[in-house]
């Protein structure tokens, strides 16, 4: 058994959530809320004078559907970043706990734990970009609340094994988080599911990439209703907005585009890493499950300037352990891949 409420902070455990007037009524004369009765000085059919529903819940459940689990699994946050803020607020106290990470991985959990004054744990992935798992429960503590796991991985691009993620699922001693933003991309099976047989695993998703909401800002952590009830209480009382509500909505009309743009850009990545491929300058392009490609290439730094000067933006991921002389580029629509290849030609020959 994981007792979720041991590894809770005490002060969220005996934290009296703030009630909004939505969470009581959201029908009838609504004098309550101190809202402007007369209403937007702009046409609109959402009510926009009102504010939204604190748990949006028909949205929650279009969402539960969709991946298969119930709408108590499901938080919805802005963006990916409000539900890895939360996380730490809920399970990390300041000054004393701490996160591990897998670098190269995701810059936001380490933002997100300096911000909250958390310690941050490194264990490096291989050389493959894969796990290394025994030396994750080695690094592991009492104070290792969280365990932060990006597969498809950001900026590596490729899919963290299912064997692996499983088995720190398991053996670590704290939350598990899967993020997996890129999922949709990848021919391996989402974890979301596994949050029925797992207490302690968090599985994040978003509507920026395959739904390509990106400007919506709206995330999703699955999970189990246990920390799904924390989540919903430290958060903000109206976090997501009737605009973002909405529109999330309206994508489960048509599905069917949204699986045609992803196997656009699923093509779209195997002709591009195929290019790349071709170019005596790159010295390796990294397998891709996701909707860009990590690539080495001689003189990344220059090559990356020098193609911001030809208007064409590409990620410097240099920096990062195990990326010397990588970038990474988003697979664009066909014109823009072809505008970039054709640009890095000039540049490299």
């Amino acid at each position: 058994m994981f007792d979720i409420d041991s590894f809770v902070r005490d002060n969220i455990r005996k934290l009296t959530p703030y009630r909004s007037a939505r969470d009581d009524f959201d029908s009838g004369t609504l004098l309550d809320a101190n809202e402007n009765s007369y209403g937007a000085p702009l046409r609109n059919s959402l009510d926009l004078h009102r504010y939204p529903s604190p748990t949006q819940d028909a949205l929650r459940q279009k969402i539960a559907d969709y991946r298969g689990v119930d709408l108590e699994h499901i938080f919805l946050g802005v963006g990916s970043d409000e539900p890895i803020d939360l996380l730490m607020r809920i399970f990390c106290e300041p000054g004393k706990d701490s996160i591990l990470i897998t670098p190269p991985t995701y810059g936001m959990y380490k933002v997100a734990a300096n911000i909250n004054n958390v310690a941050v744990q490194e264990v490096l992935l291989t050389e493959k970009f894969q796990l290394r798992t025994d030396e994750i429960i080695e690094e592991a503590n009492e104070n290792s609340k969280l365990l932060f796991l990006c597969s498809p991985n950001n900026p590596t691009a490729n899919d963290l094994k299912r064997t692996d993620l499983l088995k720190l699922v398991a053996k670590f001693k704290g939350i598990v988080v899967v993020d997996e933003a890129y999922i949709d991309f990848s021919r391996q099976e989402s974890m979301a599911q596994m949050v029925r047989q797992y207490p302690n695993l968090v599985v994040l998703q978003t509507f920026s990439k395959a739904f390509g909401l990106a400007g919506i800002r709206l995330g999703v952590a699955i999970s189990n209703p246990d920390i799904i009830n924390y989540m919903l209480r430290v958060k903000a009382p109206y976090n997501i907005n009737k605009l973002t509500a909405d529109t999330a909505l309206k994508v489960f009309d048509d599905m069917e585009l949204m699986k045609f743009n992803i196997n656009a850009i699923k093509d779209e990545r195997d002709y591009v890493a195929e290019q790349l491929s071709h170019s005596n300058a790159v010295t390796k392009v990294y397998p891709s499950n996701a909707n860009f490609i990590l690539f080495k290439i001689k003189n990344a730094k220059e090559v990356y300037r020098q193609l911001a000067e030809r208007g064409v933006i590409v990620r410097y991921r240099g920096n990062e352990p195990l990326c010397e002389d990588c970038l990474r580029v988003t697979i664009g629509m066909p014109d823009e891949n072809v505008k970039f290849l054709k640009a890095l030609r000039e540049i490299v020959g």
